[in-house]
């Protein structure tokens, strides 16, 4: 069944997408490689068709902040797995998203806000940020951490998860977290494998209303993974003076802040690494297929989300993002990667409908959140609920609403315009874990029409194939990726030939990534993602 033509829902304005940063970023290509484009399709095509001239042109657009340059753009481009990007580059990925700190216009810009669901709230600007990490990466250095470790979090959506991992990164450790509602079972799964040297953990958090104490799960989990050196206990709860934590009965447990080394603070050293050293390691839960533990890039993950927060979602540093997402999920990962935009963040934890329904949309106001996160599932909740924030809030900044998580509906897209606000880019985005980004999502310069995302990712030679391997349009088919992309995973962890890997992407098409989704491509170039492959295309439904 072909997508039926409909009505843009909504288009910037000429003032707008001048202004915007996929604008300049044409007009940059236009001074660097004298190429003008009459339309977006026409640029996707040309970032497709010249990949090493446009990876590179993100590169130089973003400011890539590198001890040593690449040799190269790309080699072995024909391999696909196996195609390796910028080598001979030395970088740092904390260091790119703490450039900001060392900035005196930016220095003491707020970084992050924090709020949890009981109403704390904490604010950390640039400078306050890039302290505490020191701090952190310090105690961390002292305690034997070093390039190529691992650690673990099972921590809330809290400033000191932000602040562990680019202390982690920032000493060339790699990086892997969930949220602290995991099952033990859950978490040894994911860390039991990796083995990670340090393991990071909350003494609780907040939930619907309710207290959790983590401290038993966490005991029990640092006794099961032998690998553990140090455990970090990091205090969430706001305990009454007679409820000090007792943390002699865990093996190997200190306080957070006695790690922190708090006087005479080494400036951080940060570990040049090549860009395909790897940052994180993260578990795919099972949409596109079996559950998955994949390795991700210091290069490639930092410009992939440069280019996505920069070009497709035109953040900019006096933005502020939010996005209601844990640190088990792979949004939480894109989220923080807005620092090194100059952006700031709003973090929360804790339900999106506590204490009352509306407790997001407050916060937007609250926060002045210029650009707004969430899931299909809460906006479907929204309407439900009978919120209708256009005559409750003011939503004065809000310029852009981010959708994860499932397909969108036509019917959410049009509650968005008629309940929520008129003048709002609303952006469906799919991708996934597999690629700690996305295949398809936003674009600030194009309309938005109902049920579809806006387009393909700039440098993703992504297309819907027919069971014949043919580029389709307006039928539905496999999601591909035709092409090498510098934020494909690395490998899976302890996957030593590569056979797990090549059967999860490469066995249906040689050389070619099938994702596991089944798409549709709209005559004025749209994307329906219409659920997932694991069922015969015929006989997917469309959930409108």
């Amino acid at each position: 069944m072909a997508v039926a033509p409909t009505t843009a829902l909504w288009q910037a304005a000429d003032a707008a997408i001048a202004n915007s940063n996929l604008s300049a970023f044409q007009r940059f290509l236009e001074g660097e490689h004298a190429v003008t484009f009459d339309n977006y399709q026409q640029l996707h095509q040309w970032s497709i068709d010249n990949s090493e001239d446009f990876w590179e042109s993100i590169w130089q657009f973003s400011g890539v902040i590198a001890s040593q340059r690449y040799a190269a753009v790309l080699e072995d481009g024909e391999r696909f797995p196996g195609a390796r990007w910028f080598p001979g580059a030395a970088l740092n990925f904390a260091e790119n998203l703490l450039r900001h700190a060392h900035n005196q216009d930016s220095a003491n810009t707020i970084a992050i806000v924090a709020r949890l669901e009981n109403g704390e709230r904490r604010e950390l600007t640039y400078a306050e940020l890039n302290r505490e990490v020191e701090q952190l990466a310090a105690g961390l250095k002292a305690a034997g951490v070093t390039v190529g470790d691992r650690v673990a979090a099972c921590m809330p959506n809290v400033p000191e998860t932000i602040i562990a991992m680019l202390a982690a990164t920032s000493l060339g450790a790699m990086w892997t977290s969930c949220a602290p509602d995991f099952a033990i079972n859950g978490v040894m799964d994911r860390f039991g494998e990796i083995e990670p040297k340090v393991l990071i953990a909350c003494d609780g958090y907040h939930y619907n209303a309710k207290v959790i104490d983590s401290l038993p799960r966490v005991k029990a989990i640092a006794e099961q993974i032998d690998s553990i050196e140090m455990l970090i206990v990091v205090p969430v709860l706001n305990r009454p003076a007679s409820d000090k934590l007792d943390l002699c009965a865990i093996p190997k447990a200190r306080l957070y802040a006695d790690v922190l080394v708090s006087e005479n603070t080494p400036a951080l050293a940060f570990a040049q690494l090549p860009f395909d050293f790897p940052l994180y390691i993260m578990y795919s839960s099972g949409t596109t297929g079996a559950a998955k533990c994949s390795v991700h890039s210091v290069g490639g993950t930092l410009l992939q989300h440069l280019k996505e927060h920069q070009l497709h979602t035109d953040i900019k540093s006096e933005d502020t993002l939010f996005y209601d997402t844990t640190c088990g999920g792979m949004m939480w990962n894109w989220l923080v990667s807005g620092l090194a935009s100059g952006a700031t963040l709003v973090l929360y934890d804790g339900s999106p409908f506590a204490p009352q329904p509306s407790s997001l949309i407050d916060m937007i106001d609250e926060e002045e959140i210029s650009i707004f996160g969430t899931s299909a599932k809460y906006i479907e909740t929204l309407e439900k609920e009978g919120i209708v924030p256009r005559e409750s809030h003011r939503l004065r900044r809000l310029k852009a609403i981010l959708s994860t998580g499932s397909a969108l509906s036509h019917k959410s897209f049009r509650y968005v315009y008629r309940d929520f606000k008129s003048d709002v880019c609303l952006s469906s985005m799919s991708g996934g874990t597999d690629i700690v980004s996305c295949f398809a999502l936003g674009n600030p310069n194009l309309p938005v029409y109902a049920g579809e995302l806006q387009c393909f990712g700039l440098g993703m030679a992504v297309a819907i194939w027919n069971d014949a391997g043919q580029s389709v349009i307006e039928k539905k088919g496999e999601l591909v990726c035709t092409q090498p992309f510098p934020s494909c995973p690395i490998a899976f962890w302890a996957d030593e030939n590569g056979e797990k890997f090549h059967a999860a992407y490469f066995d249906t098409y040689p050389n070619i990534w099938a994702h596991g989704d089944v798409g549709e491509v709209s005559a004025h170039g749209g994307i329906v993602i219409h659920g997932h492959s694991d069922a015969t295309i015929d006989s997917i439904c469309i959930g409108q």
